[in-house]
């Protein structure tokens, strides 16, 4: 019986192969922190690549919203590839990224009418899979829709960012309903670093880990993210007097 070679076909079939490889690679990697005490709460020693991870402020408010947003764009910062941030509500200062460690240069903006169009850019992105991180501004994140964006992440090994941000206050309840999210993160604002002379400090931030798959939550107080996208640990004892001073001076 003779068998019939076809070069092509052989080619085509490793390349399948060698794709396939990639994508489980890239589905079980981790992206981690570099901070110990922070990569030893996640599964695997950091945030999964081929996961969905929900982001959004301790409040309601624009300052909390905006370190939130500052939060994700360092995890993206040191993700490898080109970035697709997808928004309704084009206000992203390009500075404050860049000091995050995210240049402009590497993000494609994606601007949509509303919350459908941007969860229906995300699964596009997220289903190429050949992008660094897929970032998505919503006000809902449905369980369905969330489900969704955590099949296609899962599929193609690109890590999917959702940062809540809310136009009004009685919207940040809907932070409470859950969703297929594999990590949901609350970041709020404290007081910036003391310096010995006149100046605004490294700014931080009390980062919680509210939900983790297979992990317990925690919270940790860090410096926000420096020009490499990396955050740092503080020490939470020596700023635990100023941080229930600043919780009471904004709830006067």
């Amino acid at each position: 019986m003779s068998r019939v070679h076809n070069p092509r076909m052989i080619e085509e079939l490793r390349d399948r192969i060698a794709h396939l490889e990639r994508g489980a690679a890239k589905r079980s990697a981790v992206l981690p922190f570099g901070v110990r005490d922070i990569d030893d709460r996640l599964p695997g020693g950091g945030l999964s690549h081929g996961a969905l991870h929900e982001i959004a402020g301790g409040g309601g408010g624009t300052i909390d919203g905006a370190a939130a947003a500052l939060f994700a764009a360092g995890i993206a910062a040191r993700s490898a590839g080109k970035i697709l941030w997808c928004l309704t509500r084009p206000d992203l200062f390009f500075p404050a990224l860049a000091q995050a460690g995210l240049h402009p240069d590497r993000v494609i903006f994606c601007e949509g009418d509303k919350d459908e169009d941007v969860l229906a850019s995300m699964e596009e992105g997220l289903s190429f899979g050949g992008l660094g991180a897929v970032v998505g501004e919503l006000v809902r994140l449905p369980m369905v829709s969330s489900r969704r964006l955590q099949l296609a992440a899962e599929k193609s090994g690109t890590m999917a960012l959702v940062v809540r941000r809310w136009r009004r206050q009685t919207e940040a309840s809907d932070f409470g309903n859950p969703t297929a999210s594999t990590t949901r993160w609350r970041v709020s604002v404290l007081p910036s670093e003391e310096l010995p002379v006149a100046g605004v400090g490294r700014a931080r931030w009390l980062a919680e880990l509210i939900r983790v798959k297979a992990g317990e939550c925690a919270e940790f107080e860090i410096g926000a993210c420096d020009a490499k996208g990396h955050v740092c640990l503080l020490p939470s004892s020596s700023h635990r007097q100023d941080q229930a001073a600043w919780r009471g001076s904004r709830a006067s």
